[in-house]
């Protein structure tokens, strides 16, 4: 397993660094937020340990512009804000995979760096774009042509799932069993009323299209 650590403290970055090579994993360091996401972008590695508090790019900045690539790593936060509140925000608003505070246990560090690590395959990125169309899966936000959309949770899961099949096709079937839930009738006209609504929203019925005997994509 190969693992960057982010952390600007060198001495503790070191003594995690050191530990890990210990456990067999290749290890290397970035000191500032920016080197931590060159280091990303030229090397596949498994798991990010990320400290929150970097200088020059903050570690929300890395994690935020790391989840817009598809080869992204796990990533741990580590971090002195370990209070609820900056736990939900870590893992909800900047996407990460994990969130450990400091101060810590490193037996308990290598337990989830471990668990990162056995997460195959890696997520698919959470910023998905289609012609004018653009979410991030994360942020729950939707824009086309720069314009946010506002859209309920129904309406969002239906355009991810359009998003995600990139203008193949998506069976109605498909889309009632995996927005909604198991116990809604088969018969019921839902996706078609959420289809709508989507088209009015997104401003051009032609964006979502309906291939008879297939089911719905989007249209660029």
């Amino acid at each position: 397993m190969r693992v960057l650590v982010a952390e600007d403290h060198h001495v503790l970055a070191r003594t995690i660094a050191t530990g890990l090579r210990r456990q067999t994993m290749a290890v290397d360091i970035a000191a500032t937020g920016d080197e931590a996401e060159r280091m990303c972008q030229a090397t596949a590695y498994d798991v990010l340990i990320l400290d929150r508090d970097l200088p020059v790019m903050t570690g929300d900045e890395v994690c935020l512009r790391l989840r817009e690539r598809s080869d992204v790593p796990r990533i741990l936060m580590l971090t002195a804000a370990g209070g609820l509140s900056d736990t939900i925000y870590g893992l909800t608003a900047l996407g990460a995979d994990d969130y450990l505070a400091k101060p810590f246990d490193f037996t308990e560090l290598v337990a989830r760096v471990r668990a990162l690590g056995r997460r195959v395959p890696k997520p698919p990125p959470t910023v998905l774009r289609f012609g004018s169309i653009t979410m991030d899966e994360t942020r729950r936000n939707v824009s086309v042509d720069g314009r946010p959309l506002e859209l309920t949770p129904k309406e969002f899961a239906v355009l991810c799932r359009l998003l995600r099949a990139d203008g193949a096709p998506v069976p109605h079937d498909e889309l009632l069993r995996t927005v909604w839930d198991e116990h809604l009738d088969p018969r019921t006209s839902a996706v078609r009323v959420t289809v709508s609504r989507l088209r009015s929203k997104l401003g051009d019925d032609g964006l979502i299209l309906v291939d008879k005997g297939k089911g719905y994509r989007l249209c660029e």
